[in-house]
């Protein structure tokens, strides 16, 4: 049988093991999974140069060495479009974006690219449009970006922030936060570095369904190249 290449981009460094760890269980043995970054063959000093100002649409990823980093998706458009295109001369059936961010029309690729934020607002709407939304964004620069993201497809959104990039214990405070707080139908952990554990811990503290867009992902790729 043949070998199943598909291509996973993310905005960071790759590859994306955090990501993977949670996710090749959901797809076929017969699978190759390639991976290129935005950040790739950069420096953290190379990587300040594109701190976000005013303005910008933030970005958070994680690099090869395991830590975080804020930048503005401008900088890395055309880098992106590069891993793409990379993607493609290699052979790849599919592209999966590992990065719940929204972005521009003009990245375009031969074979289908699979965007978590396009699936999440198919979904989200269907299961739960009148919902009142709460999401979970790594930054507090990201705040009013996610909720403006959101504001078209629930009836409202409340954005908390808590990074997955530091580790599950640092995130336990802002799920108590939410459940403090009493309200909202359905948490969408939207990051891709959010992990299946995570999902589970916000689950148990506030008593509220979770979606966790790195699994989301998977299985819709796996339902596109399943034989």
């Amino acid at each position: 049988m043949d070998t199943i290449k598909i291509g996973a981009i993310t905005v960071g460094q790759a590859p994306r093991v955090d990501v993977t760890c949670d996710i090749t269980d959901i797809f076929p043995e017969d699978l190759q999974l390639l991976e290129k970054g935005g950040l790739d063959g950069l420096s953290r000093e190379d990587i300040e140069a594109f701190a976000p100002e005013e303005g910008d649409y933030v970005l958070v990823s994680r690099l090869t060495d395991g830590s975080s980093v804020t930048f503005a998706e401008k900088h890395i458009i055309g880098r992106l479009q590069q891993a793409i295109d990379e993607l493609q001369r290699q052979g790849v059936r599919l592209i999966m974006i590992f990065c719940t961010g929204h972005f521009p029309e003009s990245l375009h690729a031969d074979v289908p690219m699979i965007f978590p934020d396009k699936l999440l607002h198919g979904v989200v709407p269907a299961i739960a449009g009148d919902a009142d939304l709460i999401t979970v964004t790594p930054s507090p620069l990201q705040v009013s970006q996610n909720e403006s993201k959101w504001a078209p497809y629930v009836k409202s959104v409340k954005c908390f922030a808590g990074s997955p990039y530091g580790g599950i214990e640092g995130l336990r405070p802002v799920a108590e936060q939410i459940a403090a707080w009493g309200r909202g139908d359905l948490i969408v952990l939207d990051c891709i570095g959010f992990t299946k554990e995570m999902k589970q811990m916000f689950s148990q503290i506030t008593g509220k369904p979770v979606i966790l867009p790195r699994t989301l992902l998977a299985r819709v790729v796996c339902e596109m190249i399943s034989r």
